[in-house]
C-alpha cells in the first residue's frame, strides 16, 4: 500500500483494505524544538537550512542557506525537502508540505527610520512596521490596506507581481520535481492556501480588519472575490502537476474564548468562497479539505460543513476542545491533530494515557493523531521518540494490521 493511500484511508471512516494507519505529524517543527533536540543529541541541519521569518504575515519558514526570491514566496516549496529529511529520522510517513501563496508578499523593503531601540521598516506585504531591538515586539505603523483606494493600489502591485512570477515555467521548476513521486503515491503532498479570514486580516492588521466587516463589507467581497479567482487560475494548473491527499486553508479565526467573528459574519463573507473553492478541488481530485485553526472554534463548526469543509487541523486541546465530544456531536468530521503537546512533556505514562482518551475516534477513522500544533520547545527528545513509537504502534493495532502490541518500556 502506498503512502498516499495509507493517508486517504485513515482519513475515510473504513478500515476496508488499510494494512496501517498513516503516521503523521500535524506540522513541521519549531525551531526552538529542533534546537533543544539537538542539544539532547540529534543530528540535522534543519535550522540550517531554514529559518523563521521576521515579517508577521509570511507563513513557516523561509531559506537560510541561501536567497530568497520573491517566486519562493508564492510557489512555495521551501519547507518540503528539509521536513521531508527531518522526518525520516523519526520514521513519520513522507508528507512533502508546499503551498501557494498570492503575491501579497511582493514589495522591497526598506528602513525608514533606524533608532537606539528600534527601527521602522517598510515590509515586504506593503505594510510598515516598528521592530523593538531588544525584543520580540512588532507594532503595526500603517497597514498596507486602510480603504478602498489603497486596497486598488496594493492590488494593482500584486496584479503586476503575479505576471512576472507566477507563470507555468515557474510553477513546474517548484511542483514539478515531486510529480512522480505524488504519481506513484510514495509521498502524500499536504497544501497550504490562505483562507477568506486570514488573507484579508493581514491587509488590514488585527483590529481594522474586524471593523472592516462593518465599515467596508464591499471592500471585503471584493478582496475574497479576488483570492478566489486566482486560487481557481492557479489550482486548476497546479493540480495537473500534483494531487495533494490534503488541501488545507488557512483561518487562525478563533481564541482560546470562541471565534473572533459570528456565526452570521462567517456565512456571509466566508462561506460563499469555501463553497465556491471546495467543488472546485474535488473536481480535480483533492480528496480531504481542511481548515486549520487555532483556539476554539467548535461553534462555527456546523457553518464550515455547511459550506463544504470536511475537516480541521491542529485541534488545540489547551483551548478546550475535544475531538471525542466534537465526534460525538458531529460524526462525519475529520481531524488532524489534537493530541495534547503538553503531555509529551509529562513522559510516557501520559503519552499513553492522551492516547487511551484518543482511541474512540481513532476507531472510528476519518482522524490522523498529531500534535496539536507543534511540540514545544522544552519537549524531551526521548519523550517525543517515545510518541512517535507509541503512535506507530497504536496506529497498526487499530487500523487492522495483524501485530502483535506490547506496552513500551518506560525511559
Amino acid at each position: 500500500m502506498t503512502n498516499q493511500d495509507r493517508e486517504t484511508r485513515t482519513l475515510s471512516f473504513s478500515n476496508m483494505g488499510l494494512d496501517r494507519g498513516a503516521v503523521e505529524e500535524t506540522f513541521e517543527p519549531w525551531d526552538q524544538t529542533v534546537a533543544h533536540w539537538e542539544s539532547e543529541g540529534l543530528v540535522t541541519d534543519f535550522n540550517k537550512k531554514l529559518a523563521v521569518p521576521v515579517v508577521p504575515t509570511e507563513v513557516g519558514y523561509i531559506y537560510k542557506d541561501r536567497p530568497v526570491e520573491f517566486v519562493d514566496h508564492y510557489y512555495a516549496t521551501m519547507v518540503t525537502d528539509p521536513i521531508l529529511d527531518f522526518e525520516k529520522l523519526f520514521e513519520i510517513d513522507p508528507v512533502a508540505r508546499m503551498a501557494f501563496r498570492i503575491p501579497f508578499l511582493s514589495y522591497d523593503e526598506k528602513i525608514l527610520e533606524d533608532a537606539e531601540d528600534y527601527y521602522i521598516r517598510f515590509d515586504i506585504d506593503g505594510s510598515t512596521r516598528k521592530y523593538y531591538k531588544n525584543s520580540e515586539l512588532v507594532k503595526m505603523v500603517k497597514p498596507v490596506v486602510t480603504d478602498e483606494a489603497s486596497w486598488e493600489a496594493h492590488k494593482a502591485h500584486i496584479l503586476d507581481a503575479y505576471h512576472t512570477y507566477c507563470t507555468d515555467e515557474n510553477m513546474e521548476q517548484k511542483f514539478g520535481p515531486y510529480r512522480d513521486a505524488c504519481a506513484r503515491g510514495e509521498i502524500s503532498i499536504r497544501f497550504r492556501l490562505t483562507g477568506f479570514f486570514w488573507a484579508p486580516r493581514d491587509l488590514f492588521d488585527i483590529e481594522p480588519h474586524l471593523f472592516a466587516y462593518y465599515d467596508y463589507p464591499e471592500l471585503i467581497q471584493e478582496i475574497s472575490r479576488f483570492q478566489a479567482d486566482i486560487y481557481k487560475e492557479q489550482m486548476d494548473k497546479i493540480l495537473k502537476i500534483i494531487t495533494p491527499s490534503v488541501v488545507f486553508f488557512e483561518e487562525d479565526l478563533s481564541g482560546k474564548n470562541g471565534p473572533m467573528i459570528s456565526p452570521d459574519i462567517f456565512d456571509e463573507f466566508i462561506a460563499p468562497y469555501y463553497r465556491e473553492m471546495v467543488p472546485f478541488l474535488k473536481a480535480r481530485g483533492v480528496k480531504n479539505i481542511f481548515v486549520d485553526t487555532d483556539g476554539d472554534f467548535t461553534i462555527l463548526i456546523p457553518n464550515f460543513l455547511d459550506a463544504g469543509i470536511e475537516g480541521f487541523l491542529p485541534v488545540d486541546v489547551n483551548a478546550g476542545i475535544d475531538i471525542v465530544k466534537v465526534r460525538s456531536k458531529h460524526p462525519t468530521v475529520k481531524f488532524i491533530g489534537g493530541f495534547n503537546k503538553l503531555e509529551i512533556i509529562d513522559g510516557p505514562d501520559a503519552i499513553d494515557a492522551e492516547f487511551a482518551r484518543l482511541l474512540p475516534v481513532i476507531r472510528q477513522g476519518g482522524y490522523m493523531p498529531g500534535v496539536d500544533h507543534q511540540a514545544a520547545p522544552h519537549t524531551p527528545l526521548a519523550n517525543y521518540r517515545y510518541y512517535i513509537k507509541r503512535l506507530r504502534e497504536i496506529m497498526a493495532e487499530y487500523r487492522n494490521e495483524n501485530m502483535e502490541i506490547v506496552p513500551a518500556p518506560a525511559i
